[in-house]
């Protein structure tokens, strides 16, 4: 299952109490203070798993504590800090505070590892009022309380290449064709409900990941169909990829709605490089050869067909050196 939203509720643990206490030695009857101060309270911290694909855990657990800092002791005995809570989380992940909306992490490096909320500080026990006018204090601070808050999940796919298209378009027939990816596949529409990725070689010891998301339909940027739930996966991607029936009636007007919808939802999804592929030539008459539209913006445009693999190298390829370009930029 598919899961890339999620709420959960985090608390870091409280600050444990300073300790108020006074040296009790022999032939000493008024010793001076020695009570310690309490240990700090551990901190929630999400940590970049690259093992988990969802936020399915999340199903299942949505409170996460911290331990509470321990209290001091006498003779100067530093409590015990409490215990960190570590919460991994899937490459991709947003997190924001439910009240606020504001972004609080974004996880997008393989070795993010961020503090979400903070224990509290423990409070100093009465050895640390000492001071020449006040030799014996008889007070000491409490531990102040760990941070708390709701936390709203939301997973970002990060791949290379983002498929777009509307239901049926044969994006899920060419990830399984290029890649090792499984994705259902059927001649209706909505075949695909979620997600799928899939690793595509190209050259020599060289790859992308590709993201085959569920079609889109007019009025996506609203919701309508699968909507903004799944556009948000190809906010992240380096290239995009558009693929259009060829028997289609106008294959510049669904290339058009489709370039609206995207900028409806994100105007920057534009500005990424794009592609088209005509898909299905395999059902065109051999005596009618595939007509290439003018697509504006688009850096290329292949006629491919994932059922017999015209095309599909020459399509593999290019997009490969598109990744590597904007990738050699990034590094630059």
């Amino acid at each position: 299952m598919f899961i890339d939203e999620a709420r959960i509720y985090v608390r870091a643990g409280d600050g444990g109490n300073g300790c108020v206490s006074f040296r009790h030695e022999k032939f000493v009857p008024r010793g001076g203070p020695d009570g310690g101060d309490g240990g700090d309270g551990g901190d929630v911290i999400f940590v970049v798993n690259n093992n988990m694909t969802t936020l399915i855990d999340f199903k299942y657990r949505q409170h996460y504590y911290a331990g509470a800092g321990k209290p001091g002791q006498g003779a100067k005995k530093y409590g015990h800090s409490g215990e960190d809570v570590i919460i991994p989380v899937p490459l991709g992940t947003i997190a924001r505070d439910e009240r606020t909306g504001r972004i609080i992490a974004d996880l997008s490096e393989h070795d993010d590892r961020i503090v979400i909320t903070r224990g509290g500080k423990g409070g100093k026990g009465n050895a640390q009022f000492a001071t020449s006018t006040n030799q014996a204090p008889r007070y000491a601070e409490q531990g102040t309380s760990g941070e708390e808050r709701t936390v709203l999940l939301e997973l970002k796919l990060i791949a290379d290449v983002g498929l777009v298209g509307f239901p049926n378009a044969g994006k899920s027939t060419l990830l399984s064709r290029v890649s090792s990816a499984h994705p259902k596949i059927a001649d209706y529409p909505f075949t695909t409900l979620q997600p799928n990725l899939g690793i595509v070689r190209y050259d020599e010891l060289k790859s992308y990941v590709m993201a085959d998301i569920p079609g889109i339909i007019e009025g996506a940027h609203e919701g309508k169909g699968l909507g903004i739930r799944f556009l948000r996966h190809i906010e992240r991607t380096k290239v995009l990829l558009f693929l259009i029936e060829c028997t289609v009636e106008d294959p510049e007007d669904n290339y058009r709605k489709l370039l609206d919808e995207l900028e409806l939802y994100s105007g920057a999804l534009l500005e990424k490089p794009r592609f088209v592929a005509l898909t299905k030539t395999d059902v065109m008459p051999h005596d009618k050869p595939v007509e290439y539209p003018g697509f504006a913006g688009a850096h290329g445009t292949f006629a491919i067909s994932a059922v017999r693999g015209d095309g599909i190298t020459e399509l593999v390829h290019r997009l490969g050196r598109a990744v590597d370009e904007i990738s050699h930029h990034a590094a630059g």
